[in-house]
């Protein structure tokens, strides 16, 4: 795991480490950074078994992967409590390197970037999902 002092937030985590964190830390939260198309058509994690839901803000909107001016006040809504970790997960960890920075930047305490994403990088075939990610570290998802 990365330290702040390098990264500016509390660190990078893969997507079997934010498991075991939301699993035994009852306060942390998964924040999905992703647009509502990549929610829509490529799947969202399942965190039922946990009894808890992802939180889902946009980033960047799509299509045109535009800023969203609200982001930091919709999280500021979603997560008062900015003493809870919060796990920013993206397609691929990329975007959530950003919104962690940020969050730790508007007073968030524990802010991670979920390495890999949902669907990590693509292989040599230009395909996601077939060497990292949450999803392909058979982590619990659904399609919605």
């Amino acid at each position: 795991m990365s330290k702040s002092s390098i990264n500016g937030y509390a660190g990078n985590i893969n997507p079997i480490e934010a498991w075991e964190i939301l699993k035994t830390n009852s306060k942390s939260i998964l924040l999905d950074v992703r647009t509502l198309a990549e929610w829509t058509f490529v799947g969202v994690t399942d965190l039922s078994s946990l009894k808890k839901d992802a939180v889902k803000i946009e980033w960047k909107t799509f299509p045109n992967m535009k800023m969203n001016p609200f982001f930091i006040d919709e999280v500021i809504n979603a997560c008062p409590d900015k003493s809870a970790p919060l796990l920013s997960l993206c397609r691929s960890g990329q975007r959530s390197i950003d919104t962690s920075r940020a969050l730790t930047e508007h007073g968030f305490q524990k802010c991670y970037n979920v390495l890999e994403g949902f669907e990590g990088n693509t292989n040599g075939d230009s395909q996601r999902i077939s060497k990292e990610g949450w999803k392909h570290r058979n982590l619990p998802w659904k399609q919605t």
